[in-house]
């Protein structure tokens, strides 16, 4: 009688506990692209050469072929079906030299 209720008791418990949270699939965070952040941004001048560009933002995403003296940085963060960051940074260089840029940065830290 005591090992049944003992037993008993057992089950009620680990069936409480476990009614606590409900198992789901780990669905992983993937980041894809460059990460950039305003920080980098404020470092950007008119006038650097594409190897300080380089040193700053890293090397970008995508060497268009077509458009040498433009550069794209793109980052994606997301989880299973759900987009957290999407954003586009482009620099537009002439001669070797940074001219401008656009894009944000959709959450600076």
């Amino acid at each position: 009688m005591k090992k049944n209720l003992s037993f008993s008791s057992i089950i009620l418990l680990t069936l409480l506990v476990s009614s606590c949270s409900i198992p789901r699939i780990y669905q992983v965070v993937i980041s894809q692209g460059n990460l950039v952040d305003q920080e980098m941004l404020d470092k950007l001048e008119v006038g650097m050469t594409e190897s300080q560009v380089k040193f700053v933002m890293g090397t970008p995403l995508i060497s268009d072929t077509f458009y040498p003296n433009r550069w794209d940085y793109f980052t994606s963060v997301t989880q299973g079906d759900k987009s957290f960051t999407n954003q586009k940074i482009t620099l537009f260089f002439e001669e070797n030299k940074l001219v401008s840029w656009e894009g944000k940065i959709d959450n600076p830290k």
